[in-house]
């Protein structure tokens, strides 16, 4: 059993919290912005609550956030009342927000300046696999550090992967969402054609899912994309939000990316339709309007 705080009970921060507290038997103090999250999830799972990041972080043998942006992670973190002041010497810093690199690398390195650690350690697999506990996780930071918490986080993960050093976890989510982007537009596109063409639509993905064109996306969103249901998974603005990261690091790498670029804007369409917390199976409502 471990000293554990998490930072920030979201959609995805809630459930993966409790999975430290009930699955690992962790010691497990919470921080939320919205207080009442906090006293609701302490109802619901035990542990305690803390009034600042500081609070929660001090003594802490384990230290986790997920929140919403760059912003908001700096501010848990060495804003005021951010974690950073209170956090003890060796211990580590998880940090489960889809973030840039560049933040990563930035408090990697005011982590190292106080002696703990800090890894980066974006997840995929969406509310549901916060949920039941199989998300992946995609670690950028010290081979030392990652084998300490390795264990701890695996209460809520099925894969855990050490990606490299500060920052390749956030740069390794960037192409989780670059193939996803990529995937869904395309399953749009198929589904789209194929009502065109009068096609049992049912008929045709359990026919393909099983060939070279199978994915999770098609698997797990054809049916409610074939109905028109677009409130199953990860929001349109969150999407947008995470491409934008990837689109940006690509401005400073160089890489080539036309086809993100590209369905980002079919998200913009998407968000202008009214589907901001729209699903990012989506994409078809845009080719359907």
């Amino acid at each position: 059993m471990a000293s554990v705080a998490f930072l920030g009970l979201g959609v995805m921060g809630y459930p993966m919290a409790g999975h430290l507290k009930n699955k690992g038997g962790h010691d497990v103090t919470v921080y939320n912005r919205t207080r009442a999250k906090a006293e609701q999830w302490v109802g619901q799972h035990g542990g305690s609550l803390a009034a600042t990041p500081a609070e929660a972080a001090e003594g802490k043998d384990f230290v986790f956030s997920c929140v919403g942006n760059d912003d908001d992670l700096r501010s848990v973190t060495i804003g005021a009342g951010g974690a950073f002041q209170s956090m003890k010497k060796g211990a580590i810093f998880i940090d489960n927000t889809t973030a840039s690199a560049e933040v990563a690398r930035e408090l990697a390195e005011k982590a190292q300046v106080r002696g703990f650690s800090f890894l980066d350690a974006p997840v995929s697999g969406g509310q549901a696999g916060a949920e039941n506990g199989v998300l992946t996780v995609m670690v950028g930071g010290e081979q030392k550090a990652f084998d300490k918490a390795n264990p701890v986080i695996d209460a809520y993960a099925r894969m855990v992967g050490l990606m490299g050093p500060a920052g390749a976890g956030q740069l390794t989510k960037m192409i989780n969402q670059i193939c996803i982007a990529g995937l869904v537009q395309g399953l749009a596109e198929g589904i789209h054609f194929g009502k065109r063409a009068g096609l049992d639509i049912e008929k045709v993905i359990e026919v393909i899912s099983k060939g070279a064109a199978g994915s999770w996306q098609m698997e797990n969103r054809h049916k409610t994309m074939n109905a028109g249901k677009y409130d199953f998974g990860f929001a349109v603005d969150w999407m947008r939000k995470d491409l934008g990261i990837c689109l940006a690091e690509a401005d400073r790498n160089g890489a080539r990316l036309p086809v993100t670029a590209l369905v980002d804007q079919f998200y913009k369409d998407v968000q202008a339709m009214g589907g901001k917390r729209w699903d990012t199976s989506s994409l078809l409502s845009r080719l359907e309007k």
